[in-house]
C-alpha cells in the first residue's frame, strides 16, 4: 500500500465530506451517505420516524435551511452558512426578538477556548440555540436582537448504510462508524475515511470472514441496526466502532465487554509489536456505539479503535476539530493498522503437529539452516520450532504469537510453510 498517496486520497474525501450538516437524521445524512457510495456500494435503509427499537424510538427527522442573529443594529452577527457549528443541533425553529439577557439563555460557548465554537445538540428535548465564540460573547451589547431558525422537525425517516462484503464463511466481521456529526473532521470524518477505504481494499481480496461495515448515526443508529437485525447478530464474531483516527496523537484501544475476545487480543497485539506508543483501556458503558454493541443482551466482542480518546483533546467537540487537525499521515496509518490487525483474524487458525514425537528434522526439508550456529534467520526458525511445538489442535496462531513474543506475521508464515512441507494441517474445528 502507498500510504503517502491514500493518505491524501482519504484526506480528500474528509474534505469532501467536511462542509455538510449532519445530524442523527435528515439530509445531511442522505448526502453523506451518497458521498461514501461514491467510493463504495451502500444499501441505503430508511426507518420511518415513530418506529420502536427496544426501548426508544425513532424521533422525527429534522432539517435546517437558514439561521442567523442580527444585533440591534440589524447587522448579521451569527450566521449557520458560516459554520453549521453555530445553530445547536436540532434546534426547533424560531423567528423572535429577544433582549440580549433572554438571549443569552440560548447561547454556548467556551470561556475556555474562548476563540472557537461549540457542537452542542439537543436531540431528544424540545430547544433551539446558537454557538458561538467566547470572546463574540462578550461583546454583545445592551438591546433587542432578531433571531431566525429555519428548521423542520418532521415525520421523516432515520437513514443509514450498510456494506455487506462477502467471504468464504458467514461468519461476521463488523466495522462501524457514526456519521451524525457535522463539520467535525476528527470525530468522525476520520472514521468514516478509514472504514471506507478499508471496504475498499478488502474488497478485492479473497477473505476468510464476511464484513460488514455500517455507517450510521450515533447510539440511536446502533439501537437501531440491532432492533432490526437481531437474527443476524450471533454471526458476529470480532468487531470494531472507528472513531478519532486522523490525529497526531498515540492509538487507543477500548476493549470490549468481555475483555479478552480475539478481536480485543489481535488490536492488541499490533499495537504491541508497532515500536510505538499505546494505551488499551478496559471497557466502560461510556463512549461511542461500542456500549450497545456489548450491552448484556448482546455482549458482541467489539471493541473501539481510535487515537486519541474523546474528551482527551482540547478540540473535541469544537471548531477547532477542522481540516487542520487532521492529517493524510496519520489516516494512512490507520488504516494501515486496521489492516494488520484484520491480516490477523483473517490468518489466526488453530493446527495440528503430523510429526510430534520430537522435532522432524527440517533441514532435511530444506526449510532450516543447514549450518548451525549462525544468527541469521533465527527468527524465523524459532516461529518453525514455536509453531510445531505448540501445534497440538488447542492453539491458535494468535495463542503462539502471545506465547513466543515474536510477531504473528512470522509465525503464520512458519504456519504456511509447515503445511506445504506435510508437517502441519489445520485443524478442522479451528
Amino acid at each position: 500500500m502507498d500510504t503517502a498517496n491514500v493518505g491524501e486520497e482519504m484526506y480528500r474525501f474528509v474534505t469532501d465530506l467536511f462542509p455538510i450538516c449532519r445530524s442523527i437524521t435528515g439530509k445531511g445524512v442522505r448526502e453523506t451517505l451518497a458521498l461514501i457510495q461514491k467510493h463504495t456500494p451502500l444499501d441505503i435503509h430508511e426507518i420511518p420516524s415513530g418506529t420502536r427499537v427496544f426501548d426508544w424510538i425513532v424521533p422525527k427527522e429534522w432539517n435546517i435551511r437558514e439561521a442567523w442573529i442580527k444585533d440591534p443594529a440589524g447587522k448579521k452577527i451569527i450566521d449557520f452558512q458560516n459554520s453549521n457549528l453555530h445553530v445547536l443541533n436540532y434546534s426547533t425553529p424560531v423567528h423572535a426578538t429577544l433582549s440580549v439577557e433572554d438571549l443569552k439563555k440560548h447561547l454556548y460557548s467556551l470561556p475556555e477556548h474562548s476563540d472557537w465554537i461549540p457542537y452542542r445538540t439537543s436531540y431528544y428535548s424540545s430547544n433551539w440555540g446558537f454557538c458561538l465564540p467566547y470572546n463574540q460573547l462578550l461583546t454583545l451589547p445592551e438591546g433587542e436582537y432578531e433571531v431566525f431558525i429555519d428548521s423542520s422537525l418532521e415525520d421523516g425517516h432515520l437513514t443509514y448504510g450498510e456494506y455487506y462484503l462477502r467471504g468464504e464463511t458467514e461468519a461476521e466481521v463488523l466495522i462501524s462508524a457514526h456519521i451524525c456529526h457535522p463539520s467535525l473532521a476528527n470525530d468522525n470524518l476520520s472514521g468514516i475515511a478509514v472504514a471506507v477505504f478499508l471496504a475498499n481494499y478488502l474488497s478485492k481480496l479473497s477473505l476468510r470472514y464476511s464484513y460488514r461495515f455500517l455507517f450510521i448515526p450515533g447510539t440511536i443508529g446502533s439501537i437501531t441496526w440491532l432492533s432490526l437485525n437481531e437474527p443476524k447478530v450471533s454471526r458476529i464474531k470480532h468487531g470494531l466502532v472507528f472513531t478519532s483516527l486522523g490525529d497526531s496523537g498515540k492509538f487507543t484501544y477500548k476493549k470490549s465487554r468481555r475483555g479478552d475476545t480475539e478481536i480485543d487480543r489481535a488490536v492488541a497485539e499490533i499495537l504491541k509489536k508497532s515500536g510505538e506508543a499505546f494505551e488499551i483501556c478496559d471497557f466502560s458503558p461510556y463512549g461511542y456505539d461500542e456500549r450497545q454493541f456489548c450491552s448484556p443482551g448482546f455482549n458482541l466482542p467489539v471493541g473501539c479503535l481510535m487515537r486519541t480518546p474523546h474528551g482527551e483533546y482540547a478540540e473535541y467537540h469544537t471548531s477547532a476539530d477542522n481540516l487542520d487537525f487532521v492529517r493524510p499521515e496519520y489516516l494512512a496509518d490507520s488504516l494501515s493498522k486496521c489492516l494488520a490487525i484484520v491480516e490477523i483474524i483473517e490468518a489466526n487458525r488453530v493446527y495440528w503437529n503430523l510429526n510430534p514425537k520430537c522435532e522432524p528434522q527440517l533441514g532435511k526439508r530444506g526449510i532450516y539452516s543447514q549450518i548451525g550456529g549462525q544468527t541469521d534467520g533465527k527468527s524465523q526458525e524459532l516461529a518453525l520450532l514455536w509453531v510445531l511445538n505448540l501445534s497440538d489442535g488447542k492453539n491458535s496462531l494468535l495463542d503462539i504469537t502471545e506465547r513466543s513474543g515474536l510477531k504473528f506475521s512470522a509465525i503464520s508464515s512458519a504456519a504456511q510453510t509447515l503445511c506445504k512441507n506435510g508437517l502441519l494441517r489445520e485443524h478442522s474445528n479451528g
